[in-house]
């Protein structure tokens, strides 16, 4: 039986607010603590097997969200109980073409279903939520433990997988504490991150307390310290023996920019704007939406959205009363024209570039209500992910020629990231005080990083200060944590389409020697009688050469295959899918040697 019960005001579980660009929060070093240099072997404990008198460990798995940006997939495990936190997706790279999301392994959970007890939702952004409908099945659909607008997001994301089974949820707040099984409860605190309902996790197991906190940044009030710092001097003052932290702003020195300080760049930017505005940001960022809107309807300014997700999301946080939007102040898109252009705003998707968003669609002139006019101002009012650069910079280029004022984040102070960078790290390590420490979230050099800063700030050594990755057993003990040699699957299962986990490593070889390479399709008509060719070879080629330019190479493969084919014995009883592999080798070959590229080459045989 579930049970749950809220604690009092002064126990873990209060907000955070925010503070002024520039500030900084007062900080104390816990006392003993000591700093230490570098050292190089940061888990280095994976060579030391201590005796722990028959203590059995809680196991410690990412399933992904280490090595990479997003798959944010974990789990504890002690005995017969597993307890998940987040099941999230990736979204494609270049080295992913074609690929929709790219998904965790479950295939080790799938095996022991049975023994999970819970899943644990921090927040709701899809590269923390988005894996549910794919995998619920698979993992026995057991409670999900999540705040109010998360359960929302989560279930408005079901509508479009009618046939994954319906989500169990138990609803969380910052300050109650539920019981996950007979060896795990969770402890609920409050963090502060780029959406609301955003929560930490004490875990309270047999190896002592585990803190997960999110992800998070400090907020602050207007004199510039930090609101809620007591949320994290109490979850401190539990005794943590684990403590996992969000590695993306590692290597960001500083401070989080104060989301005060983003909404007065945005208000004066808006304020100056003579004709229409065109904001463009991400669609989970619904704090900053909120305020966007509202400054908005203070400049008497309609708004129109452009994005599903976007539309979606404004409407779930205006439901719950995390947002408030007058009546009138939405409008649909059709509605624009019926409107002076300063007296109207424009929230759009696709602020990375991407090639469907509404940003990209608007800048190619796709859009069918909205064309770019000289005059409007356009607002990108998030970071650039790595690997958008390009597009976000086309983007810029398109719009700049179409003649729109544009502003983004390297001009003025109008995006703030929503995971705490190097100080606000450090100070939760001081805050918290834990025995040992587990960077988690991003790439491997964010993790080694944040694991160094744990070694300076905490006074602790390698041995307690562990770097794993997707797939390793880490070993959590009273005294100490340690990484096995034992190793789970961790490889990529890719959506495509209606497909989940048929697009493997070969298609995915093949797509990138399509998109880099082109392809060569040889079609060769022979008789089945005595494998004569009956007419001359039919080449097709797309991406690799522009055929009429290259008359003379197209002569020379055809020559080629008269010649493969005639140097064949025994023509009367010719293996089709043999002629196919000779032709295959023998003219991709040539081909190389002849452009130095390696096209694919598909041979099409036709016996009549």
């Amino acid at each position: 039986m579930v049970t749950h019960t809220r604690t009092s005001q002064s126990k873990v579980g209060e907000s955070h607010g925010r503070r002024p660009h520039g500030a900084r929060p007062h900080s104390a070093r816990p006392h003993g603590a000591q700093r230490t240099h570098a050292h190089e072997a940061v888990s280095a404990a994976a060579a030391h097997v201590p005796h722990h008198k028959g203590e059995e460990p809680v196991r410690f798995i990412a399933l992904g969200g280490l090595d990479e940006i997003g798959r944010n997939m974990m789990l504890l495990e002690y005995k017969d109980e597993i307890i998940i936190i987040d099941v999230g997706l990736q979204f494609p790279e270049t080295d992913t073409p074609g690929v929709d999301c790219i998904i965790p392994n479950v295939a080790y959970l799938e095996k022991k279903r049975k023994n999970i007890k819970a899943i644990v939702i921090t927040h709701g952004h899809y590269d923390h939520i988005g894996a549910l409908p794919y995998v619920l099945e698979k993992l026995g659909n057991p409670p999900i433990y999540t705040t109010l607008i998360s359960k929302e997001v989560i279930m408005k994301r079901q509508d479009d997988f009618p046939n994954s089974p319906k989500p169990r949820f138990q609803l969380v707040k910052g300050g109650e504490t539920h019981q996950l099984g007979r060896y795990f409860s969770a402890t609920f605190f409050d963090v502060a991150h780029n959406i609301p309902d955003g929560v930490g996790i004490i875990f309270r197991t047999p190896a002592g307390n585990i803190v997960h906190p999110g992800e998070f940044k400090f907020d602050y009030n207007e004199d510039g310290t930090p609101r809620g710092i007591d949320t994290w001097k109490r979850v401190g003052d539990e005794g943590i023996n684990l403590l996992m932290l969000d590695s993306t702003g590692a290597e960001t020195p500083g401070y989080a920019l104060s989301e005060r300080v983003v909404e007065a760049e945005l208000r004066k930017i808006f304020a100056a704007a003579e004709g229409r505005i065109l904001v463009g940001t991400f669609a989970s960022l619904i704090d900053r939406l909120g305020e966007i809107v509202k400054i908005a309807e203070e400049l008497g300014r309609k708004v129109a959205i452009s994005g599903l997700s976007m539309k979606t999301n404004l409407g779930i946080a205006q439901s719950l009363g995390y947002i408030h939007i007058k009546k009138d102040t939405i409008i649909p898109l059709e509605e624009l024209h019926k409107h002076k252009d300063n007296k109207v705003m424009i929230l759009c998707t696709g602020a990375q570039g991407e090639p469907k968003g509404s940003f990209m669609r608007i800048a190619s002139g796709e859009h069918k209500q909205i064309k770019i006019k000289p005059g409007d101002t356009v607002v990108l009012s998030s970071s650039i992910v790595p690997g958008n650069e390009k597009p976000v910079q086309l983007l810029r280029d398109s719009m700049a020629r179409q003649g729109a004022l544009i502003f983004h984040h390297k001009m003025l102070a109008i995006h703030s990231s929503g995971h705490a960078p190097q100080e606000e790290l450090k100070e939760v390590m001081r805050l918290v005080k834990p025995r040992n420490f587990l960077p988690i979230h991003g790439y491997y050099f964010m993790r080694w990083r944040n694991a160094k800063h744990a070694q300076e700030v905490l006074g602790i050594s390698p041995n307690h200060a562990i770097v794993t990755d997707n797939g390793h057993v880490v070993e959590i003990y009273s005294d100490e944590v340690r990484q096995t040699a034992e190793r789970i699957p961790v490889d990529y299962v890719m959506v495509d389409g209606l497909g989940v986990g048929d697009v493997g490593e070969v298609v995915l070889r093949d797509r990138i020697s399509l998109s880099q390479e082109g392809m060569v399709v040889i079609i060769t008509t022979i008789a089945k009688s005595d494998g004569r060719i009956i007419k001359n070879p039919d080449i097709i080629s797309r991406g690799f050469i522009y055929l009429k330019e290259h008359q003379g190479l197209l002569d020379e493969i055809r020559k080629r295959i008269r010649g493969i084919i005639g140097r064949i014995p025994n023509k009367e009883n010719l293996d089709s899918d043999y002629l196919k592999t000779l032709i295959r080798d023998q003219i991709g070959l040539f081909l190389f040697n002849k452009t130095k590229r390696r096209p694919m080459v598909l041979p099409v045989i036709i016996e009549v």
